[in-house]
């Protein structure tokens, strides 16, 4: 076969994108990707738009409409886009603003001081994105219309006489299955941009229609008169430990000698909480979830105020550490709106700004805001104090029981001799090793002989195991039988409580095993250690569960004799079909003894040997129906307890241990 040439990289190999294709074939540049997120950007960028307008003054509602083939509408009442021709361009005016990338009206001065669309790009970038657009314009007398298919004007513009009093923008477009490789926007992500872009922008209505059956809408209006601080009021409820305090100023700064001076406007509304914290940050009405200069001044103005006011009242404990910034803000609840008439973003998607000044004098702002504060609720100060004071000693607690455990689990010795009466298996292939968890020393016994040695290890559990569900971490921590199981497995441990978060360690490359097999006898006690020990593991390496680490070994409750065969029956069916097999001749039927009254062989038989074993894998799937239950029935919810057993303990009547 014929070697295939390769391509020469001559003058020939550089192309130029142009028009459309400057978007339609590298939209993450504009959008940030090409998937569903770079697709909800495009209809922020239409959004925006309107929203720009409406700061200005030109309009105070805006309605969003998402449709059923997942095309958008946004109406607006502004002034109109300006879309008839431009005499100092000598070019019609929609296609600067539909059709040219880093063209629109907001580069001059005056209008649009603090703007959200700043580079030229979003009506444009989003035209040239959709499967088709429709835009109607009405201005100066006139209704404008326009039409494109895939980035191209169709029938050029279409202008008629208007009588009526409105002005506006109608844009109604669908995003490109070609450019997107999703375009099935979710009903909540409108739901919460719109409701987020009345918060930072108030006295504004925003109103999202949704189409839920063909030409049938459902319908929510979003005005908070009151912006941040109406927000923050609903947002927190009673976890509030003060009141919301408002702060507002205006600024002028240079991000450097060399560069021009901006306005800019700080706004912030904040409080602190019982429960956990949030903080959200706005710039020019977008939200930026990737942070920036605006969290970088909250996070250095709110620990040295916090930190100044223990010092200042002996909040302190004598050679006590300072506070750290997340003390602060697990219980700071925040939210910050700044505008400036020179932005630097740090790309099209606008989620992160890095301006210098406006980071400075926020920083400097907030400072001399909460000083005053702090002077002003001497009550309130004294429980934000307090509160902090709280979060960074359970850190402290945290991190201190977290170093212990981790030291004491991550010891690299022989765990034979650092765990009593375990006992090993011979091969260090973690693809093959089993670990047997079983009840007591008679069963260590059994299962030790019954085992194969060369893959099959055996962990006894001393006694009954604390219930994690109930216990908090440091007691948890305290108990020799959880610790020593920890050890064993070797991953660590996960925490998803925020409060505990510093104790997490888990690493799943540091799992030993293949399997862990809890076996436990076939009665109510058998039943109680195996329902703690999944209760712990659920609690403390949940990921052992969902990645299907984790077995459960079928003991049998019948033996059943025959001078020719020995059969073993799990249950009362199998009991049944077992008798019904072996007709009249003679048998002899045993319940089940506790595992260490089991001779080895039957123990190989019925438990331990991978051929004829009967394992249950615990399965993720019902993890959250498996989490109510193990709180309802081993929680504190004493009375949902007695409700539970009250309605359904006959269902299990003939399980009872009882004569």
């Amino acid at each position: 076969m014929a070697k295939k040439k390769k391509a020469e990289y001559d003058n020939e190999s550089i192309t130029l994108l142009k028009d459309e294709e400057r978007v339609r074939k590298k939209p993450a540049v504009i959008f940030g990707s090409d998937d569903l997120e770079g697709c909800k950007h495009s209809v922020f960028e239409i959004v925006s738009n309107s929203i720009d307008e409406a700061r200005e003054g030109h309009g105070d509602r805006i309605i969003v409409t998402r449709f059923l083939d997942n095309s958008v509408e946004v109406e607006d009442f502004g002034r109109g886009c300006p879309v008839d021709f431009n005499n100092n361009e000598q070019r019609y005016n929609w296609e600067l603003v539909y059709c040219e990338l880093y063209a629109g009206g907001k580069y001059g001065a005056g209008d649009y001081e603090y703007s959200l669309g700043l580079n030229g790009l979003g009506a444009c970038a989003t035209q040239y994105s959709s499967e088709y657009m429709d835009v109607t314009v009405y201005r100066d007398g006139y209704k404008y219309e326009l039409h494109f298919e895939k980035g191209k004007n169709i029938g050029g513009l279409t202008k008629t006489p208007y009588k009526g009093r409105r002005t506006g923008t109608i844009q109604r477009w669908k995003p490109d299955t070609e450019v997107f490789t999703d375009i099935d926007i979710p009903r909540e992500y409108f739901e919460d941009t719109i409701r987020k872009q009345a918060v930072v922008n108030p006295g504004i209505s925003l109103v999202f229609r949704c189409e839920t059956a063909p030409g049938q809408f459902d319908e929510q209006t979003y005005i908070y008169e009151n912006g941040i601080t109406q927000y923050l009021s609903e947002t927190i409820g009673d976890k509030a430990i003060a009141k919301i305090h408002y702060c507002a100023a205006d600024r002028m700064g240079r991000d450097a000698e060399n560069r021009p001076e901006y306005k800019m406007k700080l706004t912030a509304a904040f409080t602190f909480s019982s429960g956990e914290g949030f903080q959200e940050y706005y710039h020019n009405s977008s939200e930026l979830t990737h942070d920036g200069s605006p969290q970088k001044a909250v996070q250095t103005a709110f620990r040295s105020a916090v930190d100044q006011y223990c010092k200042k009242n002996n909040k302190y404990k004598a050679n006590e550490k300072s506070i750290s910034t997340n003390d602060v803000l697990d219980s700071l609840v925040l939210v910050s709106a700044t505008f400036s008439t020179l932005t630097s973003y740090e790309n099209q998607t606008k989620k992160a700004i890095n301006n210098k000044s406006i980071q400075e004098n926020m920083t400097d702002f907030l400072k001399q805001q909460l000083e005053i504060y702090f002077i002003e609720n001497p009550e309130d100060a004294g429980k934000i104090a307090d509160q902090v004071l709280i979060n960074k000693r359970a850190r402290e607690s945290a991190e201190r029981i977290r170093a212990n455990t981790k030291t004491n689990l991550t010891k690299q010795i022989d765990l034979s001799n650092m765990v009593e009466k375990f006992v090993d298996c011979r091969t260090k292939d973690e693809t093959r090793r089993e670990l047997y968890i079983v009840e007591g020393d008679s069963a260590l016994g059994s299962v030790k002989t019954a085992r194969d040695a060369e893959f099959q290890a055996v962990m006894p559990i001393r006694g009954k195991i604390l219930n994690c569900l109930k216990a908090d971490y440091e007691r948890i921590f305290r108990s020799d039988i959880i610790t020593d199981l920890l050890k064993v497995l070797g991953c660590g441990v996960e925490v998803k409580s925020k409060s505990n978060k510093a104790l997490a360690s888990f690493s799943l490359d540091q799992f030993r095993w293949d399997k862990v097999i809890i076996c436990t006898d076939a009665d109510v006690d058998g039943f109680q250690i195996r329902t703690l020990v999944l209760t712990m593991l659920y609690r403390l390496t949940p990921t052992l569960i969902e990645t299907g680490h984790v077995y459960i070994a079928e003991s049998p409750l019948f033996e059943i004799n025959t001078s020719k065969m020995t059969y073993f029956a799990y249950n009362e069916r199998e009991k049944t079909e077992i008798l019904a097999k072996i007709g009249d001749e003679k048998y002899k039927i045993d319940r089940s003894k506790g595992l260490g009254e089991n001779d080895p062989e039957m123990m190989a038989l019925t438990t331990m040997d991978p051929s004829t074993r009967r394992l249950i894998k615990v399965m993720p799937s019902e993890a959250e129906a498996t989490s109510k239950m193990f709180d309802l029935l081993l929680g504190d919810d004493l009375q949902g307890r007695k409700d539970y057993i009250a309605e359904n303990a006959g269902l299990y009547v003939e399980m009872a241990d009882v004569s």
